[in-house]
């Protein structure tokens, strides 16, 4: 009997490489727009993403009261106000203040994402 080199693998860490193989659409530093859930409307710059998950988390939005003991960071303690992740599925990119889809194109070579709306590349 024979073992195959891929019998090896996990399967948490081929899911693992199959996550980070996603390209998202939105990125950091994209302002967008919430276009469901109870902060639908809100807009804000994305902060920072995580790709396991495929949450971001938003500038303003889905901000959360947090009751903290008193710390080094918070020497008072009491209820401090933190931001909260939103998935990405709802929230869309503004493109000249308009929300927009997001496709890919290729450029001189290189894949460069696109606004549907415009059809302008998305730095």
């Amino acid at each position: 009997k024979t073992i195959h080199e891929n019998s090896f693998i996990s399967s948490r860490s081929t899911l693992k490489i199959i996550i980070m193989a996603i390209k998202l659409k939105l990125k950091k530093g994209d302002t967008v727009i919430v276009i469901a859930g109870d902060q639908k409307g809100k807009q804000g710059k994305i902060v920072e993403i995580d790709k396991e998950s495929t949450r971001a988390f938003v500038e303003g939005v889905n901000m959360v009261k947090k009751h903290s003991k008193p710390s080094a960071k918070y020497p008072q303690g009491g209820v401090v106000e933190i931001a909260s992740s939103i998935h990405i599925s709802n929230l869309m990119l503004l493109d000249n203040g308009k929300p927009t889809k997001v496709g890919r194109k290729i450029v001189e070579g290189k894949s460069v994402r696109v606004a549907k709306k415009s059809q302008a590349v998305i730095k």
